[in-house]
């Protein structure tokens, strides 16, 4: 016998364990319907959505009595109204997570929540959560009383009857630890009769604080009475499962009581309503409580009895056990939920990796197109420093050329024992010298020097072609001789070009004229000779001059074209054989430049 009692155990602890707990069919279809909000709110990247989805499946367990689930789902949706700052709902669910941890007996996380939830929250909310957290922080039961109280006057006020009973009941837990039975008992009562209404679970667990009161205090008629008033109630009417449970729960009072027989009645129409309805667990729970009580009246033939019944009908018990069913449905509801939400975290990491992917890609183009910038900068740099050193290369280039002339004509003066001209000649050719040196390093000079220096050359080139030429220099009365900046030395090349390649090939003497004029924003500068002009000279070279590659005026040219790429002066030059007579006539024109 005893081995077989232990057999029956055994096979009904094990089956208890995979029925460990069962769940209500409204509890299933609500998760299941929220589960399918959920993964619509995934789809579509709805974050308020997935947090109301999580509340809402929080509060279906929190109603249910399964405050470690309520908790968890509680949690999730906190983490979302943080994540968009949404203080309504941070304060609501904050307020639940409490609620659920306090259930559990956590006492310390709970606190930080109602903290949380009074942070965000507005006037009565803020009040309400400030009191709980004093409630839960002092171990005073006069300030506890106080904060209660508190939140009874604020309920009240505002018609919360689900907080209301809350309150009544934890100011019975107070008059409890004061000893003070009746106004235990009345909070309690007025706890109960509140919840009935509107949270029959809340109603249930009051009524069990209650019974639990009235037991310990040796109140077994109360505790009784208690008991089946809310046998009456329709919420346990209608509930075969909750009746079954409360129809149990009254056993023990009146075992407790050292009733057995009437709680053996009991038990039986416990187990035989768990039959009938299809609640495997609770009988199985009534056929362990009474073959304890067959044990303790040594009654082994009702035991064996008893368990060989049970295990007759229970296959045909487990069929229509559809919270077997629900239990496993809420089990797969999870599941997917769980799977949903690491879903949702592979695509965020997804996303997350594609972005950081995308920004380095920005962050390395950008620095790519910031090394093409600089490259490019830098070569334009040293493209601009290349053309600056050409330019002064090519400045410096056109010295040795007039220099060589020049000294042609003081060895020509010195041939002739023309001691004075020589020396004349040489006073003005080393102040012309000191000048063109002196404006050799810059692209740009003052028009007033560059006016002195050609004045300077062409009255050293008459001194030596006397018979050859007259000059004229003409400038524009609108033209600011001091602030006007032109390119040093730029026409000097042209003037030398008629002087030696024209006017001192005529047989009689010739005229030059050198003009300068303002046209809109440009400086027009002409060189008019009437000497044998372009063609003739280019007849007139001898072998040895065709040979002889010349500088003057490919180094000009290649000045001007320097100078506009560095500075966009817009130098234009023309040079022409006079059609209507004898002669060159030479037109340079470039933008104004002022200091």
């Amino acid at each position: 016998m005893k081995m077989f009692q232990t057999f029956l155990f055994l096979s009904l602890m094990i089956f208890g364990n995979i029925l460990y707990s069962q769940t209500t069919n409204s509890t299933v279809s609500e998760v299941q319907k929220e589960s399918k909000k959920l993964r619509k709110a995934v789809d579509t990247k709805d974050e308020s959505a997935q947090a109301e989805s999580y509340y809402n499946i929080g509060e279906t367990f929190f109603n249910n009595g399964n405050f470690q689930k309520s908790e968890e789902y509680y949690a999730k949706a906190k983490k979302i109204y943080e994540s968009l700052n949404d203080k309504p709902n941070i304060e609501k669910t904050s307020r639940k997570l409490a609620q659920s941890q306090e259930k559990q007996n956590k006492i310390t996380p709970a606190i930080s929540n109602y903290s949380r939830a009074a942070e965000v929250g507005f006037s009565r909310s803020k009040a309400v959560n400030s009191n709980d957290v004093a409630r839960l922080s002092t171990t005073s039961p006069e300030a506890k009383e106080e904060a209660i109280q508190n939140n009874i006057q604020l309920t009240e006020r505002e018609k919360d009857k689900g907080d209301l009973a809350t309150s009544y009941s934890q100011m019975a837990d107070v008059n409890i630890q004061q000893n003070d039975i009746p106004k235990a008992e009345a909070n309690l009562t007025n706890a109960y009769k509140i919840s009935k209404k509107e949270a029959p679970q809340q109603a249930l667990e009051i009524n069990q604080k209650l019974t639990d009161f009235y037991v310990e205090n040796k109140k077994f008629d109360k505790a009784i009475e208690a008991k089946k008033t809310v046998l009456k109630e329709d919420f346990v009417k209608e509930n075969s499962k909750k009746e079954v449970e409360q129809i149990r729960e009254l056993a023990d009072i009146y075992i407790k009581k050292n009733d057995p027989q009437e709680a053996i009645d009991l038990l039986k129409k416990s187990y035989g309503i768990a039959l009938e309805k299809g609640h495997t667990l609770e009988a199985q729970k009534s056929v362990k409580k009474l073959d304890s009580l067959y044990n303790v009246s040594e009654n082994t033939d009702a035991s064996v009895k008893l368990y060989r019944d049970f295990l007759g009908k229970l296959p045909d018990l487990v069929s229509k056990d559809k919270s077997l069913v629900d239990e496993k449905i809420l089990e797969d509801t999870e599941q997917r939920i769980a799977q949903l939400e690491k879903e949702k975290q592979l695509k965020d990491e997804l996303i997350r990796k594609k972005n950081v992917f995308n920004y380095s890609l920005i962050v390395v183009l950008f620095i790519l197109i910031g090394l093409v910038i600089f490259i490019f900068r830098t070569l334009k740099k040293v493209q601009i420093k290349n053309k600056k050193i050409a330019l002064q290369s090519l400045r410096r280039e056109m010295n040795p050329h007039f220099i060589f002339n020049s000294l042609n004509s003081v060895n020509q003066f010195i041939a002739t024992n023309n001691e004075l001209e020589a020396n004349q000649y040489l006073t003005k050719f080393s102040k012309l010298m000191r000048g063109v040196m002196e404006n050799s390093t810059e692209d740009f000079i003052p028009f007033q020097q560059e006016l002195d220096l050609l004045q300077n050359y062409l009255a050293l080139e008459k001194t030596r072609f006397a018979d050859k030429f007259d000059y004229e220099i003409e400038f524009d009365d609108n033209l600011n001789t001091q602030s006007l900046q032109v390119p040093g030395m730029l026409v000097q090349p042209f003037l030398e070009n008629a002087i030696w390649h024209g006017l001192r090939y005529r047989t009689t003497k010739g005229f030059l004229k050198l003009s300068f004029e303002k046209e809109n924003q440009h400086l027009k500068i002409t060189v008019e000779d009437n000497g044998i002009g372009i063609e003739e000279s280019k007849k007139q070279k001898t072998e040895h001059q065709k040979t002889r590659k010349g500088r003057g005026m490919k180094n000009t040219l290649e000045r001007i074209a320097l100078l506009n790429d560095l500075y966009n002066k817009e130098i234009q030059c023309k040079i022409t054989d006079k059609k209507d007579s004898q002669g060159v006539f030479v037109e340079i024109s470039y933008k104004l430049m002022n200091k």
